[in-house]
């Protein structure tokens, strides 16, 4: 079976693949010192407790946090006996191309997040991601990633003004009832989600107009249904985009 590792700045996600689903998915902080023999404790605890039997035969990583790819790589070998392909090193063959600036890195997360994308909906596709940042990919007619927009996340945008204005309070992200808040918390809650809202529709408004065609948007993340309520922003949400997409490489490096 393929264990699944997405790292982003905030959460590591694993997923267990049985080829055919997903058995499982646990969710940890991400945490560089993080030792491999700490993540296995976890784990299998988690397995244990869930009643769920996984040999582990292969590993694919996803890691936007560099120091921790060491200690899941001393995972893969110590618990599992296997080794992982990373993505975004060279062992690690994309089924898509990347066409953006010579000399540019791109976060593995946005390269996984347009495999999967265009595995699922083909191409002409923007990529609307809700992590730490909030992340816009645009998907080619053939599947390339051409780039894309990085905008502030939510959260982070609500710590931020939390930290910078001594009076303001931290708030739950949610959508509020009405446009004009009439406290402080419904004026912060209003000015977040619409605020994000305008973001993301004039971000992909302009993407459009530049790209000069439709496109389809597709939205994951922990907050994407929270902005799907009561708006047409999105076309689709994909929940596990980038798990599926880590199953669509790891299947592409192994034909191979």
């Amino acid at each position: 079976m393929l264990l699944a590792i997405d790292c982003g700045n905030t959460n590591t996600v694993f997923s267990i693949w049985d080829g055919e689903r997903f058995l499982c998915t646990f969710r940890t902080a991400t945490e560089h010192q993080r030792t491999a023999d700490q993540y296995f404790v976890w784990f299998s605890t988690l397995l244990a407790h869930h009643r769920i039997e996984a040999r582990i035969t292969d590993m694919i990583i996803s890691s936007t946090v560099p120091r921790v790819v060491f200690n899941l790589r001393v995972l893969a070998d110590r618990y599992f006996g296997c080794r992982p392909l990373v993505v975004g090193k060279p062992e690690c063959r994309l089924p898509v191309d990347v066409r953006v600036d010579a000399g540019t890195q791109v976060g593995p997360d946005r390269l996984v997040n347009t495999v999967a994308g265009f595995d699922l909906c083909g191409g002409d596709l923007i990529v609307v991601d809700f992590g730490t940042a909030t992340t816009f990919d645009v998907v080619d007619t053939d599947g390339a990633y051409i780039g894309g927009v990085i905008a502030p996340g939510v959260n982070l945008s609500l710590q931020a003004l939390h930290e910078a204005a001594a009076a303001l309070p931290h708030v739950d992200v949610t959508r509020p009832e009405k446009v004009i808040g009439t406290n402080t918390v419904a004026c912060m809650q209003s000015g977040v989600f619409w605020g994000y809202v305008g973001l993301i529709n004039g971000i992909c408004e302009k993407i459009r107009a530049e790209r000069g065609r439709a496109l389809t948007v597709i939205a994951t993340g922990g907050l994407a249904p929270l902005f799907q309520q009561g708006t047409d922003l999105f076309d689709r949400f994909e929940d596990e985009l980038t798990m599926h997409g880590l199953t669509v490489i790891h299947d592409y490096n192994k034909e191979g």
